[in-house]
């Protein structure tokens, strides 16, 4: 097994924020209510931008934003996680290759759900593991207003638009092995409560996402941490797929910790799918809120059914 580092993360938002107020007046809801059902104070709506533009924006602010060496020109793999994208070929990924000169590299897309994020870093990780690649480009992005069904009340209050990328690399300069164990399961059984089509609207039967969220994922993190033989007394923070402020809530309660070990920012970002774990990674980065030989939870879970989580040591 090989040790990876995060180099660097990043985030770009649209310059259009959606505030509550907006959509209560629109959808005709009492005031206040959005922010109580979900946590969400505002989100962000891309206007003029595709969600290419988005992800290659992400990448700018890192390149532009890093005091590390940000030397693009040396990735060995891009990978994407989108769940809205309109675009199937080239993928977003040989976009973001193009527009940056990045040399000829692995380029790929791929369709998880809200949990794609987790795969694609776990996917670059097995990469690194088998000795095919050394550095990677994770992007999470979607443009979720573009397939908002305006008459849902359930999925118009939360969604939002963003994009987040992480650039990680084979760690040569640690010595000792560093922790990293993912668990990644699909349960397609189910996965009519969750969907979308290209052409038409995202539906979500909100009921249902909600009972697999809160139960799923904290099934999926006690497997983890029963391979790992840790428990979340040696964890520093929980990531999650920013959802709801309730079901994350709901999941601390499950898992008995308080809400200071569970990371969030949906109130001012709302739920921006594959995107919200990135964003969240880089501005608990801004916060300096991680630091080296912090362990991680990041947690995934959405369309798929996916649920996915990963523990890894910074």
């Amino acid at each position: 097994m090989n040790n990876i580092k995060i180099v660097a993360n990043s985030a770009y938002f649209p310059k259009k924020e959606v505030k509550n107020n907006e959509l209560e007046n629109y959808l005709k809801l009492e005031k206040g209510y959005i922010e109580k059902r979900t946590g969400i104070k505002n989100r962000y709506y891309a206007t003029n931008e595709k969600i290419e533009d988005m992800a290659l924006k992400a990448v700018q602010n890192m390149i532009g934003q890093s005091e590390q060496n940000m030397d693009i020109h040396h990735i060995d793999l891009i990978i994407v996680a989108t769940t809205s994208t309109d675009i199937l070929m080239p993928g977003i990924a040989n976009y973001v290759q193009k527009m940056l000169d990045i040399p000829p590299c692995m380029c790929i897309d791929i369709l998880a759900g809200c949990s794609g994020y987790i795969n694609a870093l776990d996917m670059a990780k097995a990469y690194i593991d088998c000795g095919k690649i050394n550095k990677a480009l994770i992007i999470g992005v979607d443009k979720l207003s573009s397939v908002i069904d305006e008459k849902d009340m359930g999925t118009a209050i939360v969604l939002s638009d963003g994009a987040g990328a992480t650039l990680v690399e084979r760690d040569v300069n640690h010595s000792a092995s560093k922790l990293y164990i993912s668990h990644i399961k699909s349960e397609g059984a189910h996965n009519e409560i969750l969907t979308y089509q290209y052409g038409k609207k995202l539906y979500m039967n909100g009921t249902e996402v909600y009972k697999y969220a809160v139960t799923e994922t904290v099934k999926n993190m006690n497997e983890l941490l029963d391979k790992a033989k840790w428990t979340l007394d040696d964890v520093a923070y929980i990531i999650p797929h920013q959802s709801n402020l309730k079901i994350m809530k709901a999941i601390a309660s499950r898992l008995h910790v308080g809400m200071d070990k569970m990371y969030t920012n949906i109130q001012t970002r709302g739920n921006t799918f594959c995107a919200s774990i990135p964003i969240a990674l880089y501005e608990m980065q801004r916060e300096q809120r991680l630091k080296v030989g912090d362990k991680i939870i990041l947690l995934g879970y959405g369309g798929g059914l996916n649920t996915g989580s990963i523990l890894m040591e910074i």
